[in-house]
């Protein structure tokens, strides 16, 4: 009797498990490998991790499609951000946003360069805020910014402007030359800022009669 159900119940499990898939050789594998050490799995994760953002780091964003996955996905922090759009520089974001700076980006941008300023990155905001600046439909850009985001990019426009105070130009050559960031490199060779040229820049962000 026994028998005869085991028999009666074959085709049925057979329908039942018909969905599933035989393990591939590689999950047997992987399965496998896994380290039954706790401490063990977390660093080899980690380790990843900075494997994958120093192989990334060799590369920069082309397009703004680029720049929102590498964005999003690989810089998590302000200062990260902040660093990122430094490297990149003024004329790089300018072409990767020409048509158009997208998702609120303009915005955060003020925000990020205004909270993690640096004196000696001046010259290289100056640039970025430039190239930015002359990207397809920036004024509807600047009109959609928040007031807090205004407020950002005013403080930025006036620490811009306090290193320019009694200076001949924003970021000298001489402040640069231990730079390591090759943006700020070439900011040394660019044409050196003065108040001026910041002040018709504010005018740009519609920020100078801000406050």
């Amino acid at each position: 009797m026994g028998r005869g159900r085991a028999a009666r119940g074959g085709p049925r499990d057979i329908v039942l498990a018909s969905h599933l898939k035989p393990l591939d050789l590689q999950d047997k594998l992987g399965a496998r490998n896994q380290p039954w050490n706790r401490c063990a799995r977390s660093l080899s994760t980690k380790d990843s991790v900075q494997v994958g953002l120093s192989q990334h780091s060799h590369s920069k964003p082309k397009t703004a499609a680029e720049f929102s996955r590498d964005w999003r996905r690989y810089y998590s922090t302000e200062a990260e951000k902040y660093s990122f759009l430094l490297n990149l520089g003024g004329q790089l974001l300018g072409n990767i946003f020409c048509a158009e700076i997208g998702f609120g980006y303009l915005g955060e941008f003020l925000v990020i360069l205004c909270n993690n300023f640096q004196r000696t990155d001046g010259q290289a905001i100056y640039w970025i805020l430039l190239h930015l600046s002359q990207t397809q439909r920036f004024d509807l850009n600047v009109d959609f910014l928040s007031s807090s985001e205004r407020e950002k990019g005013m403080k930025l426009f006036q620490m811009l402007l306090q290193v320019l105070d009694g200076s001949p130009g924003l970021s000298s050559e001489e402040e640069l030359e231990g730079a390591e960031d090759v943006a700020k490199k070439v900011c040394a060779a660019e044409e050196v800022v003065n108040i001026a040229m910041v002040q018709k820049l504010m005018e740009a962000y519609k920020l100078s009669k801000c406050c």
